[in-house]
């Protein structure tokens, strides 16, 4: 049975963002596959705005972690590079989220899937939608390339790359 896929939104904008959002790539080969990326995508921040724009991209990954201990591998991943959880919406240099895990709906305490913010973030969606446009929601029923075109997140979202890996 082929592993599951899941999709991550990885987001930096502190200090070297492309080779935070690299180290990110590379560590997640520990994890499965990275099958491929979008482009990078420079991004106002959300929520606090005095800090700097963000550098995003998503991956989709393949990988026979379970969606805990995939969180677990991405904490680690965050807190390796250095990352301080001083406020909500802080400056960080390293920030992963799962945003889906196959069609799965995953509740527990410290993990959602899906992310229940992918819908309302421009700079989740159209990073998202360039690697996995006719991708469904799980709950929403819908395509992500449906989500963003309907998404009123007026945060501007800029592309700045072609997508950083493929593997086909």
């Amino acid at each position: 049975m082929k592993p599951p896929k899941a999709y991550i939104s990885a987001g930096s904008n502190l200090g070297d963002r492309k080779a935070n959002l690299e180290f990110a790539l590379n560590e997640l080969e520990k994890a499965g596959t990275v099958l491929q990326t979008s482009s990078y995508f420079e991004t106002e921040p959300v929520g606090y705005a005095d800090q700097p724009w963000f550098l995003n991209l998503a991956i989709e990954l393949e990988t026979r972690l379970e969606p805990l201990e995939l969180l677990r591998l991405l904490l680690d991943i965050e807190n390796s590079r250095g990352r301080k959880r001083s406020f909500p919406n802080a400056p960080r240099i390293l920030d992963l989220d799962i945003l889906l895990y196959g069609d799965a709906i995953f509740r527990e305490e410290n993990l959602v899937i899906p992310h229940p913010r992918l819908s309302e973030r421009k700079f989740v969606l159209k990073p998202l939608a360039q690697i996995a446009p006719d991708l469904k929601h799980p709950l929403l029923k819908q395509s992500i390339r449906s989500l963003l075109e309907t998404c009123t997140d007026p945060a501007q979202v800029r592309l700045l790359t072609s997508p950083v890996r493929f593997r086909p």
